[in-house]
Order: C-alpha cells, then sequence, then structure tokens
C-alpha cells in the first residue's frame, strides 16, 4: 500500500529531472512556437475528419456538440494552466499525478496518455491518407489503390494504409533531428492550415443556406451529447502544451499563456468553420464522406481550384497534427521511464540533439502498426476515453494540490475556484458517460494490463524504491 501511495516531491522534481545521467531536455521554446504546438495538435483532427461522423449523430445541432466540448475543454484548460505553471515538468498529466496521486494513480494515468497520444496519431495518420489521396485524383486524376491505402477494417479482405505508415516516418524524423526544429516546421504549418480554414469559412459562407439548418435538432439532446463525446478528442492539442514542460522558455509563465491562447484560437475556428460547412451542406450528406470540406468547396463553386487547395492545407495540417500527438507520447514515455515505471530505453537521449531518439523510433514503429492496419472508428472513442481520464485527473489535482501545498508559488490560478476545476470534472464525467460500451471495455482491459505492468515492473524500478 506505501508503494501504491508513494509520491514524486515536487521539490525535488528539478533534481530528479537531471539525476539521472544524460536525461535532461533542452528548454528552446518560446511563447509563440508553444501556442502553435497547442493549435497544431488540435485543428486537424476535428475540421477534416470529425464533420462525417458528429454531423449524422447531432444535425445541424452539432455546433452546440462543439460547444459543449469546448467548455469542457476551456475549464480543464485553466486547471492545466495552473498545474503546468506550478510543476513545469516532461510528462504532463502523469506527472503531475505522480506528485499529487501517487505512483500507481500516475501509471495509470500515464497509460492514459499513451492510449490517447498513440491511438490519436494513428487515426489523424489514417485520415491524412484520405486527403492525400482526394489531392493525387484531383491534381493528377489518379487514386493510391484501395489495397495500399486502406486498413482491412475497412471493408477490404486484405490491405494496408501505406501512406500512413509513411507519415508517421516522416514525423519520426523530423522529431529525432530536434525539438526546436519540429516546433519551426510545426508553427509554419499551423499559420498554412488556418490560411486555407479561412478560405473555407469564407467560400462556404457563400454558399451558405438557412434551409440547411432544418431540422437544427433531429436526434434531440442525446444527439448532441453523443456527438460532443465524438468530438472531444479533437481537443487534445491542451495537452500536448503540457507535455512540453521542460522544453520551453520561462515555463511558469509561458505555459498558462500558451493554454489559454490556443484554445481561444482553436475554438474560433471550429465554431466558424462547422456553421460554414452546415450551412453549406444538408446534414444528411455528411455521413460517409472522405475529405468531406473538399467536397463542400466543390459543390458551392463548382471549380477544382478551391478544393485542391483545401486538399493541400489538409495533407500540411493532418501533418503537424501527427508531428504533435507523435512528440507528446514520446515525452510522456520519457518521464515515466526516467520514473522507472518503463524500461531506461525511453528516456536515452541523444548528447547531440537532446532528444529521446530510441524512444522516438520504438514509437514510431507501433503507432505506424496501428495506422497501417487499423480503421479510423475503432480509433476516435478510445482517444476521447483517454483524454476524457486525463482531463478529469487534471481539475481533481488542482483542488487537492490548493489544499495539501497552498503556498507553492503558482504562475497561474483558476478563477472561480474550486467551482470551476468542480464544472470541469463534472463536464468530462458526463462526456465519458455518452461514449460506446465497447469503448468501456477496451479501456477497462488496457488499464487491467497497465495494473499487471505495475505490480510486475515499474514497482520494483521506480525510483522511489529506495
Amino acid at each position: 500500500m506505501s508503494s501504491l501511495l508513494r509520491r514524486k516531491p515536487i521539490g525535488d522534481i528539478a533534481a530528479l529531472e537531471s539525476d539521472h545521467g544524460g536525461t535532461q531536455l533542452k528548454r528552446s521554446m518560446n511563447t509563440f512556437q508553444l501556442t502553435c504546438i497547442g493549435v497544431g495538435s488540435t485543428v486537424g483532427t476535428g475540421i477534416f475528419f470529425i464533420f462525417s461522423n458528429a454531423v449524422p449523430l447531432a444535425g445541424p445541432a452539432v455546433i452546440f456538440s462543439f460547444i459543449l466540448a469546448a467548455i469542457t475543454a476551456g475549464l480543464t484548460a485553466l486547471c492545466y494552466a495552473e498545474l503546468a505553471s506550478s510543476i513545469p515538468a516532461s510528462g504532463s498529466t502523469y506527472t503531475y499525478a505522480y506528485t499529487i496521486l501517487g505512483e500507481f494513480v500516475a501509471l495509470l494515468v500515464g497509460a492514459c496518455l499513451i492510449l490517447e497520444y498513440g491511438v490519436s496519431t494513428a487515426a489523424v495518420s489514417v485520415l491524412w491518407s484520405q486527403y492525400l489521396n482526394d489531392l493525387l485524383n484531383r491534381l493528377f486524376g489518379f487514386q493510391i489503390p484501395d489495397v495500399l491505402s486502406h486498413a482491412p477494417g475497412d471493408g477490404l479482405g486484405f490491405g494496408i494504409n501505406v501512406p500512413a505508415i509513411v507519415l508517421v516516418a516522416l514525423c519520426a524524423l523530423l522529431l529525432i533531428r530536434g525539438t526546436s526544429e519540429s516546433a519551426r516546421v510545426n508553427a509554419i504549418m499551423v499559420v498554412t492550415k488556418i490560411g486555407v480554414l479561412a478560405m473555407f469559412a469564407v467560400i462556404a459562407f457563400f454558399g451558405f443556406d438557412i434551409s440547411n439548418l432544418e431540422p437544427f435538432a433531429p436526434f434531440g439532446v442525446a444527439g448532441i451529447g453523443a456527438a460532443s463525446g465524438m468530438i472531444f478528442f479533437t481537443f487534445i492539442g491542451l495537452d500536448a502544451v503540457s507535455t512540453a514542460g521542460e522544453e520551453v522558455e520561462n515555463p511558469k509563465k509561458t505555459l498558462p499563456i500558451a493554454l489559454i491562447t490556443a484554445l481561444i484560437v482553436v475554438t474560433v475556428i471550429y465554431l466558424v468553420v462547422t456553421f460554414a460547412a452546415i450551412g453549406a451542406q444538408k446534414y444528411t450528406e455528411f455521413e460517409g464522406q472522405e475529405a468531406g470540406l473538399s467536397e463542400i468547396l466543390q459543390n458551392v463553386t463548382g471549380s477544382e481550384w478551391p478544393s485542391i487547395i483545401l486538399s493541400a492545407g489538409a495533407v500540411v495540417s493532418i501533418f503537424s497534427v501527427t508531428l504533435v500527438t507523435l512528440y507528446g507520447q514520446t515525452r510522456v514515455l520519457f518521464a515515466m521511464s526516467r520514473d522507472g515505471m518503463i524500461p531506461e530505453i525511453f528516456s536515452d537521449v541523444s548528447p547531440k540533439t537532446l532528444s529521446p531518439i530510441p524512444n522516438t523510433i520504438l514509437v514510431a514503429i507501433v503507432v505506424a502498426l496501428m495506422a497501417g492496419l487499423l480503421p479510423l472508428d475503432f480509433l476516435a472513442d478510445l482517444v476521447s476515453m483517454g483524454t476524457l481520464v486525463a482531463f478529469t485527473v487534471v481539475s481533481a489535482g488542482v483542488i487537492i494540490l490548493r489544499r495539501r501545498e497552498p503556498n507553492l508559488e503558482r504562475g497561474f490560478r483558476v478563477p472561480l475556484y474550486p467551482v470551476l476545476p468542480v464544472l470541469s470534472i463534472l463536464a468530462c464525467l458526463y462526456l465519458i458517460s455518452t461514449l460506446h460500451w465497447e469503448t468501456w471495455l477496451l479501456f477497462a482491459i488496457w488499464l487491467a494490463l497497465t495494473t499487471v505492468l505495475y505490480f510486475t515492473y515499474s514497482r520494483h524500478h521506480s525510483r522511489l524504491n529506495v
């Protein structure tokens, strides 16, 4: 029992981070780059994919599904901002849980993050393959054969999604070169994607038809809630910001600003593009669409060029999402390895680039296999479950840490405490309740395997096992 509850001392985090030979990360990111990390890992999954799944559940009222998900994410972002400014270390929610709730809970949270980032990276890689095919078809009149661009679960007897595997490999190579280089490339791609989505919104509003919003909520409140649970995985970027706690300059100030700014930018983009999309196309036409936003532009303008630009922007956009989610995955594993929860190979850092190269290679191999062999609809709800559990832990952590460490230096404090953290917890639990039972079952199996890992390996190799 004592090992289950032992906590990593907040005051010793800096010492622990530099004590395990050669595992110190380089502080090289500024506020703008970190904000782009958040925007880059968020905008892309929701806008370029989720409509074909969420709109059939909620109809035009999907706009309220996005608002509900954004409110939940906003409440959690404030909690993240406080913890990130108080404990500016790598590992995000895992590290917060280790210092606040104890070792066993921390490992379970780490497992949630691994699920969240790993599955999300695979999911958006599959989506990239769809838009790449759309772009190739519009530009050159051909597509990659289905057997080489779809997983077996997509209706084929046999197949492998080669473009998705290639994308993961390219992102891994970029991360191996170093964090600062990856951050600069990501910032360029984020600016590009915002410009492309602004173009979509302007053109789509020219095709806006008020009759497309009728009936507004054909599936009632239940449909809005179900769509919100699915949509929530698109807010994973908020967590990705906090995984960079050890690699940003002046983290106590930079982390809160980047978190809140990224949330505002993302929410505005989502709502504007969603309203434009459901006004330009009847909700019954969204189901089953691949590269749906390109099709909307094609129908509105009757011309190919806006769709070509949109698909090209999606290819760039989803590349940046994959890059950031893969980055987040490696940093969580890095923190867990440094604490002894998983093997040391995940915290080995290159002396030249100060990035965890073996970790990145291993993660890329596993994620590439998932992206190449698993269908997209299998992956989305699992991401939402992992994200929502992590967000719940963060909100609870703020309350516990306020009581336990009232004098701890905090770069940011959640306003209206404790009301907002409690509302955040309740909102996350509500969205969790909307997920399918199959997701609950798979999640339970994942946590059971993590429990086995703790009692057979982690408990004995923990840095606190002295």
